[in-house]
């Protein structure tokens, strides 16, 4: 989710290989150092990479073309919220472009300078004065309620996926789009038709509305929050919801640390990505649960199925977003550090967190290794690009097969036992129904068959 500056990508590409002198050869190291420059390379080439990953599982598993087509709508356009939102609107437009015209001239390139960094730092900044400390909190909180329209548009995105299948395949009937009756579909309700058109253009509006006024707040926040020591407490609450609720928390009278301790780390300020601003983790686990209520009120005007098919999948998706990737790696790391695997690339912190390095370092350590061991360069360069390519690859797998293709598969499985279901139900009761009217009225009904 967080955008590499390009510049460094390239210079310190420049400086690991071609300035090292060690050129990579065979086809497997050249496929690993692919894959690890597309796991460490720019928002463009990692949108397409996770795109794929979450869109291919679900077009094998596609049960229509109005699916296909809805599924493909959806998958590309939360990837563009989640890759290039953050660094479109929070670092070109509002932080360069807009917000920045907010400050006095002499003040602005010290203001800009800070809005990357925590409000910790900012605070313990003792070069800074009090005018510039409060302008960078207040003008970070404003880009913070400027940038409202992009969890505010991962929660619309289902809605105007409805719009669109409705539009381009004229349904409006989860069964029908999802193709769960083989042999020839429902009839469509026009009432239900006209029931989503409506209730996803409204939600459109709003969330123009919302979108407009978060930027006109955080406009508002930018130009007047360091004059008052209420809005500065407001811009830091925006920041970093987690303290403010601790703190109140402690006023309550709570008394635990931990709990205290583990809501203060959730934070709304942007990740900072070489300087620029980047979607964080609270951005991202933010945008996410927006996604998830916006996917089942909009599965809501659809019929049952989509909302059971959504609470069946999403949730999961979300949780492995927000917190399953990371502890998976953790998991896996741990795994390797025990068998002592990996060693020239595997270090622990002072934190007892694992690092490893990035590709740009791998050509620096692959000569410092050849001259300890007095062995080539480039066979050392490949093996460390194997070593990290199946580092990451492992977790990568993981959730291309599992939340990939099994889940889509499940999910799938489920939504057609569903309605299969359904359909025995359905069944049965018209059954027991013409049992009771033979049993009432039995003449009546044995006439009636001889009419027949």
């Amino acid at each position: 989710m967080i955008k590499l500056d390009e510049r460094n990508i390239k210079n310190n590409y420049r400086k690991s290989f071609k300035g090292s002198g060690i050129a990579l050869s065979g086809a497997l190291t050249k496929a690993a150092d692919l894959f690890i420059k597309s796991q460490e390379n720019l928002s463009s080439t990692r949108f397409i990479q996770d795109s794929a990953t979450n869109w291919l599982p679900k077009a094998v598993f596609a049960r229509s073309k109005a699916d296909f087509a809805e599924m493909s709508f959806l998958e590309f356009l939360e990837s563009a919220i989640f890759y290039f939102a953050s660094p479109i609107l929070g670092e070109k437009l509002f932080r360069n472009k807009l917000f920045n015209k907010f400050q006095p001239e002499n003040l602005r390139a010290k203001i800009n300078e800070q809005i990357p960094k925590s409000v910790e730092n900012i605070m313990n900044n003792s070069i800074l004065n009090d005018e510039i400390k409060k302008r960078a909190i207040s003008t970070k909180a404003g880009i913070v309620l400027a940038c409202l329209a992009i969890p505010v548009a991962e929660y619309t995105l289902s809605f105007a996926k409805n719009l669109f299948t409705l539009k381009a395949f004229k349904k409006s009937n989860f069964n029908n789009i999802a193709n769960l009756d083989k042999t020839h579909n429902e009839k469509e309700d026009k009432l239900q038709q006209e029931r989503v058109e409506k209730h996803s253009k409204y939600q459109l509006k709003k969330a123009a509305v919302l979108s407009l006024t978060g930027v006109a707040l955080g406009s508002l926040l930018a130009l007047f929050g360091h004059k008052s020591d209420k809005l500065q407490n407001i811009s830091k609450a925006i920041l970093e919801p987690g303290k403010a609720l601790a703190g109140g928390l402690t006023k309550a009278g709570l008394k635990s640390e931990k709990i205290k301790n583990t809501l203060s780390k959730f934070s709304l300020d942007f990740a900072n990505s070489n300087g620029k601003l980047a979607l964080s983790k609270g951005q991202l686990a933010l945008t996410a649960i927006c996604g998830l209520f916006g996917y089942s009120k909009a599965a809501q005007d659809r019929g049952k199925l989509d909302v059971a098919e959504v609470w069946t999948r999403v949730p999961l998706v979300v949780f492995y977003t927000i917190f399953g990737s990371e502890l998976f790696e953790k998991g896996f790391t741990k795994i390797l550090e025990k068998k002592n695997a990996f060693p020239d690339l595997l270090k622990k912190t002072a934190d007892g967190k694992f690092t490893t390095p990035s590709r740009a370092q791998l050509g620096e350590i692959a000569q410092k290794i050849a001259k300890e061991r007095n062995t080539l360069p480039a066979k050392e360069l490949s093996r460390l690009t194997k070593e990290k390519a199946f580092i990451s690859i492992v977790p990568y797998s993981f959730s291309l097969i599992f939340m990939g293709f099994t889940l889509s598969a499940i999910t799938r499985l489920w939504t057609q036992y569903r309605y299969n279901h359904q359909l025995k139900d359905k069944t049965l009761n018209t059954d027991s129904d013409s049992v009771s009217f033979k049993q009432e009225l039995p003449e009546i009904y044995k006439e009636f068959e001889n009419l027949v």
